[in-house]
């Protein structure tokens, strides 16, 4: 299951495949026969948030912590 993030075209819930925001259509009903995507399928989607790290590895060890190796 992709992720989902709201379009910054039509706030819709979309979800992100690649990097990018997956073909949609806007929303509300079509009155021509048309298929007509929003204009913000396809675009890069900006990036989450990094992941908070459980350790700062240029952080020295606590004192008296032996090596494993």
């Amino acid at each position: 299951m992709s992720p989902r993030r709201p379009c910054p075209v039509c706030t819709r819930e979309i979800a992100v495949v690649g990097g990018r925001f997956a073909r949609h259509d806007p929303p509300g009903r079509r009155t021509v026969l048309e298929l007509v995507s929003c204009p913000g399928s396809r675009r890069i989607a900006p990036m989450m948030a990094p992941a908070e790290r459980l350790f700062d590895p240029e952080e020295p060890p606590f004192p008296g912590q032996q090596p494993l190796f």
